[in-house]
């Protein structure tokens, strides 16, 4: 038999609120902590014979009633630890109305399902256990059925993901134990299925993953309704100032159980890290899997869809993988698990969802394909292998990105972890640990930029990209230099509007760029033609009759040609705003181009305008 030394010091008060500090050094068997026989009887069948430091701490307090707050790593058994004496204590206060219940219903070889709408107040809910995941509050209840096996005691297990029917029909038809999800208790309790008024024992297991999680708000609600008048355990793996503080709100005077070994994972885990850049994590991850020699591998990654993203590529290598996250449901979450711990088991791609509370035997490899961004998570990752007493390993591929957080999960577990080369794989700048020291602390940031000193060598590289202000600068440019093409296109083809209080002249003399560039030869000076691709308006002080002048210089003008003309001349019209160059002679008003020369050279010049002539009606 082992015997254990408790230390339990004078109450002490802290921040207001008086506990009793117990710290467990040895270990020490089952019989000697008062449990009742048919519990160790059942205890012996599934071969647990010795305590560890977390049981042999808080099973006699709990037995005595006391409220408790307990701390220690994860695997070190703290389901049993209030399991065990919860099931003592419920047994222990009805033991023969729970007997001829369990007779009755063995006989019957069915429950009692009273009707729709009636709740059964001869089991009304004794104990509560609030988890933060659907896995581990399945695995706390399978373990209440498990201990309990042959008690009398009734237990259901709620969560969401699942039809909520059978769950309500356990409920109406009476139940001693709840473990639940707080979402769906919360849904339930609205739907005025659950009564937590005669609640005697509340449980909060694994308390700090909670809170993580956003559970605070559901946690006040739920213990709002249960009567103060309860004891309360907390179980957690860490122990931050918000549990601190909710311990003070609802624990009543509770002893805390710190267990040896705090935030530091097992002895038994042999650690390493590999430097690798992130853009090649996959194939390293895939030779890994390929050489190593174990049975049951996780690979852990930060985010769902890279866990999803990596089983892919996986499967593309023809390495079996499934991956459980939490946008799974709750039967392909079942269904990984099962198919993880079968004979032939696959690689179980996983978010931090598997890293806390789940019993998996046999894990000998757990690989952090990802470092995670709070140190405590790797504890808990790693403790997935070499749980009960059995050695396992641990390997982290660490990107340059995630050397910070190396940083911060060597300072919380005292120690720096050896690197690991993986031959065609490792980075080129292997990290260096930091000395723990706060002397040399300063003087190893000093020395960072040399780590990156190499780099500057290498001139060959390309030019840096154009800034956003330099790209924009390039743009508005390239926008001025064409609207300035634009605009001396127009001034050389347009001609300036006349202004009505001068005279207007002919379009010759009107227009001197247009003259230069005519020839010479150029017939009827004076014509106008009207320009389609302007869409002003027509001046009225340009409207004029026109008068045909016989040609009678050119024999061979064409008669049709010359009448044609005459009747346009004869005829008042509207020219733009902007007049275009004068037509050649014989084309028609609707086809004209500017900037053409008449071809005959022998036309007799016009004079100056006249004054526009009265409109006729």
């Amino acid at each position: 038999m082992y015997t254990r030394d408790l230390q339990r010091g004078a109450r002490r008060t802290i921040d207001g609120l008086a506990i009793a500090s117990v710290r467990v050094y040895l270990l020490m068997s089952f019989e000697s902590l008062g449990l009742d026989p048919k519990i160790l009887a059942t205890l012996q069948k599934l071969k647990y014979t010795v305590a560890t430091p977390i049981q042999v701490a808080s099973i006699p307090a709990i037995l005595d009633g006391d409220d408790l707050l307990g701390c220690a790593q994860t695997g070190t058994g703290k389901t049993a630890a209030f399991s065990l004496p919860i099931l003592q204590n419920l047994f222990l206060s009805h033991p023969s109305s729970r007997a001829s219940d369990t007779t009755s219903h063995e006989s019957s070889g069915r429950s009692s399902n009273p009707r729709r709408g009636e709740r059964s107040l001869s089991r009304p809910i004794s104990v509560l256990v609030l988890t933060p995941t659907r896995e581990l509050a399945n695995q706390v209840s399978k373990s209440f059925a498990t201990y309990g096996r042959g008690l009398g005691l009734r237990q259901v297990v709620i969560f969401g993901g699942v039809s909520q029917n059978p769950q309500i029909t356990a409920l109406r038809a009476g139940v001693d134990i709840v473990v639940a999800t707080p979402g769906r208790l919360l849904d339930l309790m609205g739907q005025n299925v659950v009564d937590l008024s005669h609640v005697k024992v509340l449980v909060l297991d694994e308390a700090d993953q909670m809170l993580d999680m956003g559970f605070i708000q559901p946690l006040k609600k739920i213990v709002s309704r249960i009567p103060r008048s309860r004891q309360t355990l907390m179980f957690s793996a860490t122990m931050p100032p918000e549990i601190q503080s909710l311990a003070e709100q609802w624990l009543n005077n509770p002893i805390t159980v710190q267990a040896d070994g705090g935030a530091r994972p097992p002895e038994k885990i042999k650690q390493s890290v590999a430097h690798v850049d992130q853009s090649r994590k996959a194939d390293a991850l895939i030779e890994y899997l390929r050489t190593s020699r174990g049975i049951r591998h996780i690979v852990f990654c930060r985010t769902k869809h890279g866990s999803d993203r990596l089983v892919k590529l996986l499967d593309r290598a023809k390495i079996s993988a499934v991956a459980i996250h939490g946008n799974k449901s709750q039967n392909a979450r079942e269904r990984a698990l099962a198919r993880f711990c079968s004979e032939e088991p696959p690689i179980l791609v996983a978010t931090d969802v598997a890293a806390r509370g789940l019993h998996m035997p046999g894990v000998s490899h757990v690989i952090n394909y990802e470092l995670p961004n709070t140190p405590e998570t790797y504890v808990h990752r790693i403790g997935r292998t070499a749980r009960a007493g059995a050695a396992g390993e641990s390997v982290s591929f660490c990107s340059h990105d995630e050397r910070e957080y190396l940083r911060d999960i060597e300072r919380l577990i005292g120690y720096s972890i050896p690197v690991q080369t993986m031959a065609g794989f490792s980075s080129a700048e292997p990290i260096k640990s930091e000395p723990r020291s706060k002397d040399t602390k300063h003087s190893t940031r000093a020395n960072a930029p040399r780590a990156n000193a190499p780099r500057a060598k290498s001139s060959s590289k390309k030019p840096a990209a154009p800034s956003f202000a330099q790209r924009n600068v390039a743009t508005r440019n390239a926008a001025i230099q064409k609207a300035a093409a634009v605009q001396a296109i127009r001034t050389i083809t347009e001609r300036p509007v006349a202004s009505p209080s001068k005279k207007p002249t002919s379009g010759r003399a009107a227009n001197p760029q247009v003259r230069q560039t005519r020839p010479t030869n150029s017939a009827r000076p004076g014509k106008k033609p009207a320009n389609p691709s302007r869409g002003n308006q027509p001046s009225h002080d340009d409207d004029r009759p026109r008068r045909s002048r016989p040609d009678h210089t050119t024999p061979s003008s064409d008669s049709r040609s010359s009448r044609e003309n005459t009747r346009e001349n004869t005829q008042p019209r509207s020219r733009p705003a902007f007049s275009p160059a004068p037509q050649r002679s014989g084309s028609r008003p609707g086809s004209s181009q500017p900037g053409r020369a008449s071809s005959d050279s022998r036309a007799p010049q016009r004079g100056p305008k006249r004054a526009p002539a009265k409109r006729r009606p």
